[in-house]
């Protein structure tokens, strides 16, 4: 179908060569669900990803060591009974090939993937205002035009991997962890180096350690991290989890964090000896539940929090044991759990190996990639064959910034978002309409939450809010620049009462030079920020102008 676009679309005077209901942007988690929902209200839409599959996240992160943080039984869709259960896993958290596999399993199941384009990267998106319909450009000259723009890209898609002057000059091989080639990468014998240590540098650097000739990290923010326990499944584990379908259908939704635990205890409630003993129980689970399931006040109170702080510090130092060590990877400038927190899997334990070199570069930052290897500020230059770069993303709006989007009057998203980060319950923005987005900032699914419980959340109601807009005759979706404000008010309240808001990192886009500063996930947890939304549709989308 040719439909001749209006001048001020996509690019003017060009020829649409799609028309569609919908076009979801990314084939992932969200991406997917989205395209089966929409489709099962009998929608003509379609989905587009620049990757040549399934699979989101877990298609492009296949880097050494990627796997889960969250347990595998609950980091799954929980709409079908049989999808869950027609899918076993192998252990607690497994591998990336194992979830990259899951998620094709999904997409077949499902009969997703004749509504889906593959290798095709959407780089426009303008809003008609005559026409109230979206005309979207893609990198192979394709136009389509299409009543909802539905994006489901990722909150950590759009990869910081041009961060250093000098890299194309490298005579070795550089790779950024979230762009790392299919075919096999042979490290045996070669001089590595890993820049940054969060949970990707982490997972890489533990994987790593025993293949390489010489591994240097180059260490600038220490991290707190928690032993990972990743135990096998075997038929009896499997049934005992999936026996618990129901269970978690009815709780996940509804916790703080949209795990499968939640905050049980009150720091005032106990003694000192009792906090304690809670402490060490929490911590041998071997998850993320000392983070998201032990004391909420860590969050609040700057005592609770060192206290805490202090308890994993201890762990750690009695895993590293060298005072240089210690003093290089052990936090004391910021508290446990204002950062993200780090799973790992004998990570401390690596740097004792005698071909591991932790280099600091707090002080003495890089400067350049030379073509021998990284030079550091002082004006030495480590010699290298390979050099990875676990060095982060640009949090929850680097994936829409990329991509050329104007809203009404010509409006650009990107230059929106570069003076003031602003939505409407992470789902909407005011001056785009109908553009429904997900794992975007002021929302829980933007950092704080298992990321399939919040996804599917986010689907479910932009589903609802297209079907309540058809069954109504409406063409057009927007919150308004009040509804906007109210939230944006609300987040800020919530954010700012807690020590995230004061502690630099990626979850206030502090890793981005010249973003606002602003805490880009919803604060006041998972199980709250589904009981707004709901009330919003109940309200019959109050805040949206609906027309």
């Amino acid at each position: 179908m040719t439909i001749k676009a209006a001048d001020g679309e996509g690019k003017p005077g060009s020829q649409a060569t799609r028309k569609l209901d919908a076009l979801i942007i990314g084939a992932g988690v969200a991406g997917l669900y989205q395209l089966y929902l929409l489709r099962n209200q009998g929608l003509e839409v379609r989905a587009y990803d620049t990757a040549s599959n399934v699979g989101g996240t877990w298609y492009w992160n296949r880097y050494p060591g990627a796997k889960f943080d969250s347990e595998a039984y609950i980091y799954q869709y929980l709409f079908s009974e049989d999808l869950y259960k027609g899918w076993s896993w192998s252990e607690k958290f497994p591998g990336q090939p194992e979830i990259e596999r899951w998620l094709n399993y999904v997409a077949d199941r499902l009969d997703l993937r004749k509504d889906i384009q593959f290798n095709t990267t959407i780089t426009s998106a303008h809003y008609n205002e005559a026409t109230g319909r979206w005309s979207i450009a893609t990198d192979g000259g394709e136009i389509i035009d299409a009543q909802f723009l539905i994006t489901c890209c990722g909150m950590l898609s759009a990869p910081l991997a041009d961060v250093f002057p000098g890299q194309e000059t490298f005579k070795g091989r550089i790779f950024h962890t979230a762009r790392w080639p299919k075919e096999p990468i042979d490290l045996a014998g070669k001089r590595v180096g890993v820049v940054g240590i969060g949970a990707t540098g982490i997972q890489v650097i533990q994987t790593i350690a025993s293949q390489v000739g010489h591994l240097k990290v180059f260490v600038r923010t220490p991290q707190y991290v928690l032993p990972m326990k990743s135990p096998k499944y075997g038929q009896k584990e499997v049934e005992a989890y999936k026996a618990r379908f129901d269970e978690l259908r009815r709780t996940l939704p509804h916790t703080f964090s949209g795990f499968e635990y939640d905050f049980e205890h009150k720091w005032a409630d106990l003694t000192p000896e009792q906090r304690r003993e809670v402490l060490e129980e929490i911590y041998n689970d071997g998850s993320l539940k000392l983070w998201l399931a032990s004391f909420v006040e860590m969050f609040f109170d700057e005592k609770v929090n060192e206290e805490i702080s202090e308890f994993v510090r201890e762990k750690m130092r009695a895993r590293l044991k060298d005072p240089r060590l210690c003093e290089m990877l052990i936090p004391t400038d910021y508290g446990f759990g204002t950062h993200r927190v780090p799973l790992e899997s004998s990570y401390l334990e690596v740097y004792h190996r005698s071909n591991v070199e932790a280099v600091s570069v707090k002080n003495n930052p890089i400067e350049r990639v030379t073509p021998e290897g990284i030079q550091t500020a002082d004006g030495t230059v480590h010699e290298l064959d390979i050099i990875i770069l676990a060095t982060g993303f640009d949090a929850g709006t680097g994936a829409l910034t990329r991509i050329d989007i104007r809203g009404r009057g010509g409006r650009s998203l990107k230059e929106d978002w570069g003076k003031d980060i602003r939505t409407t319950m992470g789902l909407q923005v005011h001056g785009y309409p109908n553009l429904f987005t997900t794992a975007v900032p002021l929302a829980p699914s933007a950092a704080l939450c298992n990321m399939t419980t919040c996804l599917q959340q986010q689907v479910e109601w932009i589903s609802n809010c297209i079907r309540y807009m058809r069954s109504a005759g409406k063409t057009v979706c927007e919150p308004t620049k009040e509804a906007e404000d109210r939230w944006v008010a609300h987040h800020d309240e919530i954010a700012e009462a807690t020590l995230i808001a004061r502690t630099n990192s990626w979850y206030l886009g502090s890793n981005v030079k010249g973003k606002p500063r602003r805490v880009l996930s919803y604060t006041g947890g998972v199980g709250t920020y589904r009981r707004k939304c709901d009330e919003v549709a109940a309200s019959g989308y109050q805040g949206f102008a609906i027309r």
